[in-house]
């Protein structure tokens, strides 16, 4: 397929950012590739494919090294321990680290909305690159990635340094202040069944308390604790 002059640029110039230089180019420019720039370019392929396969990838490269490094843990802290790392707040905090939004192919809505630093965006970006790399360079060059940029986040969330169970947080704390009838609701179900978004209510009684959004209904759980938490002041 032919490659507009900004789609090399940004190929180019992410290149030089994380230091790997692409064989099969079709690899990477899908991964930069958003859906909104694929409705609006019909030829362009976008990222969403990769996406599943790069959350395969970081999940068994870091599940390997966490069950290798961590042999004293039991099976449920080692998952624990394994999602405070494959999440998507430090999905899309290693994106912002290589600054992925300013390369991203996005419609021009999307562009006027500030999908360059939203949240999920950056997050599921990161996936695609990831598995561009594993697709380009094999499980090694993936990995190599995948330490490059999150071993600072792998080994402060070992260490206990980083904290994103929420849900638990906010149970406690509600908890210890007498409220028991703590919920959650499904509120909303967002895009194809292959790329779900959902979105979900965390409240007492008849108040809520929080809304958040996520891949799963768990991750949006914990991103409506998170909410809760800071709009509740807890």
């Amino acid at each position: 397929m032919n490659i507009n002059r900004k789609a090399l640029y940004n190929i180019s110039k992410f290149e030089e950012t994380i230091n790997y230089t692409f064989k099969n180019k079709s690899y990477i420019l899908e991964a930069l590739t958003h859906s909104s720039y694929s409705n609006e370019n019909k030829n362009y392929k976008f990222n969403e494919r990769l996406e599943f396969l790069g959350d395969s990838v970081l999940s068994i490269i870091i599940s390997d090294y966490l069950f290798k490094t961590e042999k004293e843990l039991p099976e449920g802290e080692l998952t624990k321990l394994r999602a405070n790392i494959v999440c998507e707040e430090s999905l899309s905090e290693v994106a912002s680290q290589i600054n992925l939004g300013n390369f991203l192919l996005l419609g021009k809505g999307e562009e006027a909305t500030g999908g360059r630093e939203r949240i999920s965006i950056l997050a599921d970006a990161l996936e695609a690159v990831i598995a561009a790399v594993y697709l380009d360079g094999g499980i090694k060059e993936a990995r190599d990635f995948i330490f490059k940029y999150m071993q600072e986040i792998i080994e402060n969330s070992i260490k206990g340094k980083i904290f994103r169970d929420y849900k638990t947080y906010l149970q406690e704390v509600l908890q210890s202040k007498g409220e028991h009838n703590i919920w959650y609701k499904l509120i909303d179900e967002k895009g194809p069944d292959h790329n779900k978004r959902f979105v979900m209510e965390v409240g007492i009684n008849d108040t809520v308390l929080g809304v958040g959004e996520g891949k799963s209904k768990k991750d949006a759980e914990q991103v409506a604790a998170k909410a809760a938490l800071k709009t509740q002041n807890l």
